[in-house]
């Protein structure tokens, strides 16, 4: 078991939500000195894990923070951040003044296990490929757990569960905080601009940070990249990686380790091959071929029985809010998509939609280019409904392109403009593009809401 000295350790958890809670309670478990604060108000679930453990904590400030910083000894400090703060927040930013390392709560986990990893990133497909890893595996027989940017904390895991495996999908917010932790196998599905409002509106800035998921590989260890992906594919050219190279792709080049050749998903390694009908994978869309050619890729890796992989990839049921079937009203299908929340994953659900979209878009923008969808909006969308608080950008992009245009502020109104314009065989689909924080908690939240209002109709 891996572990530090923590006597003595001060360990200050910022953000009160999944990740930071459940490094607080592994922390306490190893033995350090342990505050909690959160700028906002704690959810009473996780409130109520706190006070069990009594651990101290503050809410809707972080003054006591501040007070520590100034009354210990640096030294011995610590910082777990969630990934939902900014790095350009005054408290982040009197820590970094103050040399105090401030780390995310993969990297703080990491340091407590030796389980094997399989870490997921990417703009798009993350929690779908990640879960379905982890579906693979567990259906296999291994002791594995599903973690990082999905389910439960990946450091409550470690404090609670002794798992062998943990499938972990990262967003690029929690790369940026991990420096010594290492991916035992690494996939990195795809880099779109998405986040940019984090990332000072710099591109390389944001891949930069997804390749943070390669650092500290060895040549025991395994990436496995998209190999058309022309961003990954130009970092590539001028970056030596050290661990063995896993590329996919849809067709076959010299190097490709998973395509599809004659209606077949074929995965080809140095020990294993791999062949199945692609009409029988339970994912449909070309998006989600490349999710399941990754997926198909880490389990051979892994030494995954070939019958156990083609019996997953056959029954995985996918995941909520990404491309979910919801209902068919009087012959019009509503699909929930709110887990779109950039331009590029909007793309993959309209290039997957066989019928005219009825299409709800908005939120909160993140320097979002409508440009990537226009094509496909009016070659497939009847009308637009923006949800949002603000849709002067939707507005300024699309007026003029697409004859129906209706603005609304709630859920209730988006669905019934979309129902109402949408004709008998159409698609209502929900895919905003946008985050979801200006009219709803999150994106789940969104997404509950929609399929709420879609079966009340």
């Amino acid at each position: 078991m891996k572990n530090n000295l923590t006597e003595n350790k001060f360990l200050v958890v910022l953000g009160a939500g999944e990740s930071g809670v459940g490094a607080a309670v592994l922390a306490q478990k190893q033995g350090y000195n342990v505050f909690v604060s959160d700028s906002a108000a704690i959810q009473p679930n996780y409130k109520t894990i706190l006070e069990q453990k009594n651990i101290l904590f503050e809410e809707n400030t972080h003054e006591k923070v501040l007070n520590l910083l100034n009354a210990q000894n640096t030294a011995d400090f610590e910082v777990v951040k969630s990934p939902g703060i900014p790095d350009n927040v005054p408290i982040i930013c009197k820590l970094r003044e103050q040399n105090i390392p401030v780390i995310s709560e993969i990297e703080f986990a990491g340091r407590f296990t030796d389980a094997k990893t399989i870490c997921i990133t990417g703009s798009n497909g993350k929690t779908t490929t990640a879960t379905l890893i982890y579906h693979i595996l567990k259906n296999a027989g291994y002791n594995v757990g599903l973690a990082g940017n999905v389910g439960t904390s990946f450091a409550m895991q470690v404090a609670t569960e002794n798992f062998d495996y943990y499938v972990l999908e990262i967003s690029s917010f929690q790369l940026d905080g991990m420096t010594d932790f290492k991916a035992n196998i690494a996939v990195l599905l795809n880099i779109t601009p998405d986040h940019l409002d984090r990332y000072d509106h710099k591109f390389e800035n944001y891949v930069r940070s997804k390749f943070r998921i390669t650092q500290n590989q060895t040549a025991e260890d395994a990436f496995i990249y998209w190999e058309d992906d022309p961003v990954i594919h130009n970092v590539l050219e001028n970056k030596h990686l050290n661990s063995m190279l896993f590329p996919f792709a849809m067709e076959k080049h010299a190097d490709t380790d998973a395509f599809v050749e004659n209606e077949n998903l074929v995965i080809e390694t140095p020990k294993h091959d791999f062949k199945m009908r692609t009409d029988e994978l339970s994912l449909k869309g070309q998006h989600n071929l490349y999710n399941s050619m990754a997926a198909g890729l880490a389990a051979l890796i892994m030494d995954v029985k070939k019958d156990d992989i083609r019996r997953s990839l056959t029954d995985f049921q996918g995941v909520e809010h990404r491309l979910e079937y919801v209902a068919t009203v009087r012959n019009v299908r509503f699909i929930n998509d709110s887990k779109a929340t950039n331009v590029n994953s909007c793309w993959y659900a309209l290039e997957s939609m066989q019928t005219p979209v009825v299409l709800i878009l908005g939120g909160t923008d993140k320097g979002n280019d409508y440009s990537e969808i226009e094509k496909l909006v009016a070659e497939k969308v009847r009308a637009l409904v923006f949800l949002g608080v603000d849709n002067a950008k939707l507005h300024k992009f699309f007026d003029g392109k697409i004859e129906k245009i209706i603005d609304v502020r709630s859920m209730q109104d988006a669905v019934n403009e979309a129902y109402r314009l949408a004709l008998s065989g159409d698609t209502v689909l929900l895919s905003p593009c946008c985050a979801s924080f200006d009219l709803f908690k999150n994106y789940q939240d969104r997404g509950t809401q929609f399929k709420a209002c879609v079966r009340a109709l």
